[in-house]
């Protein structure tokens, strides 16, 4: 098995196939975010209201992962991915596919290649196109 970065773990995976790891708000110094599923004040008020989140579907299916339903990818999510497939190259949906056909420890372990910096081995930012750790 691949070496996969420490802070890479199956509970900073949302619904939606967002790695709240790779997110600004969470890897921010002040008012960390503590990703979808936990509770925080420092929550964003966007992510507490998610519809995606909040989905009775995904609450009530044994992953809680959008790949569940039978809607997938709802309006919501296809909304969502192409926002970020456009603005920071990373697709939702294409996680949600990596995790349902080749498993979490799979895809955390690809999420690690992928993100992690080569100079400082730091968590890359997928809101950023500079290391947040190496180059603030």
């Amino acid at each position: 098995m691949e070496k996969i970065h420490p802070i890479l773990t199956p509970g900073l995976i949302a619904p939606c196939g967002m790695n709240c790891a790779l997110c600004q708000a969470f890897q921010r110094s002040r008012k960390k975010c503590p990703g979808c599923w936990g509770d925080s004040p420092d929550k964003s008020k966007f992510c507490q209201s998610c519809i995606i989140r909040n989905c009775p579907t995904n609450r009530d299916n044994a992953s809680h992962f959008c790949y569940e339903c039978e809607d997938m990818p709802c309006k919501r999510l296809k909304q969502l991915d192409t926002r970020y497939r456009t603005k920071y190259g990373m697709s939702m949906i294409e996680n949600l596919i990596e995790i349902r056909d080749k498993g979490m420890d799979a895809f955390l372990a690809h999420q690690s290649e992928k993100y992690t910096c080569s100079t400082c081995q730091g968590l890359l930012c997928v809101h950023r196109s500079r290391c947040l750790t190496c180059n603030p």
